[in-house]
């Protein structure tokens, strides 16, 4: 159970949704952050790898892609989550 509320597969529909991924994948990494910051003791929800590639990615910067997912997962940020790496591509892997 998240204590934030917040699940991988919540964050994989909204990616889904906004960002038309050709390849896609969320993986809740919380367990691995016990007892560091941004940790809420569930060892759930708050920290996630995001590995997704999108055709919106097309010419566009790191920083631009990476605020792309930044943006679309906002009101996750909002709720709790504390840290996402992010893995972006333009094209399937």
């Amino acid at each position: 159970m998240s204590g934030t509320g917040v699940t991988a597969e919540a964050m994989r529909q909204r990616l889904a949704e906004l960002l038309a991924p050709t390849a896609l994948e969320v993986i809740d990494e919380s367990y691995i952050h016990e007892g560091h910051a941004g940790a809420d003791g569930t060892g759930f929800g708050t920290h996630f790898r995001v590995r997704i590639a999108s055709p919106l990615f097309a010419g566009r910067s790191r920083v631009a892609r990476h605020r792309l997912v930044y943006d679309a997962l906002q009101d996750f940020v909002a709720r709790g989550v504390h840290a996402l790496a992010i893995e972006t591509s333009d094209s399937p892997s």
